[in-house]
């Protein structure tokens, strides 16, 4: 697996990418097809050094994942454009996170709770007073098809990160 090619950029601070990680709320999973990559954006939950999701149990996400599981997930956040005194010198301010690794549905339902529950936490904190638990995993169908809900889980192969900082000064505003 290659690692950044742009060494400049390149985000070693482990503290950074994984609060990073735990606070972006959107990531896109990268799947594998037989024609064209199939890019599909996802809330997410960075959990004991993982990525959860969760989708309805089936549809073509799942179907892809368990033709071909090693997937790329990308978190990132662009903060502005860098200006210089040329066009062509002009950049972006930015963070991206890439994870590169193999998806798996979660199958014991103390795991899939737990990593919901910290999923709900994460996006509608305070909101829900009772907790999910194992039993509701194996109990809830979902009003798209009734299926069980699917928790899927990403175990990193690799972390890589890349940044381009800048003050605000820097920065195009209008």
């Amino acid at each position: 697996m290659t690692q950044i090619a742009y060494t400049q950029r390149a985000c070693h601070d482990q503290e950074r990418i994984t609060d990073f990680l735990r606070t972006q709320r959107v990531g896109v999973l990268g799947l594998h097809t037989d024609d064209y990559p199939y890019p599909v954006p996802v809330n997410y939950v960075w959990h004991n050094d993982a990525v959860y999701f969760h989708g309805v149990g089936s549809g073509r996400k799942g179907e892809l994942l368990q033709q071909a599981p090693k997937v790329g997930f990308t978190v990132f956040v662009e903060h502005g454009t860098v200006t210089a005194r040329v066009a062509c010198h002009a950049d972006t301010a930015y963070l991206c996170v890439m994870v590169f690794g193999t998806a798996q549905q979660v199958t014991d339902p103390a795991e899939a709770a737990d990593a919901l529950q910290a999923l709900v936490d994460k996006l509608t904190p305070g909101y829900y007073r009772s907790t999910i638990t194992a039993r509701m995993i194996e109990r809830y169908r979902s009003g798209t098809g009734g299926n069980p809900v699917a928790v899927f889980r990403i175990t990193p192969d690799l972390v890589t990160a890349k940044e381009n900082t800048a003050t605000a000064d820097e920065l195009f505003t209008i």
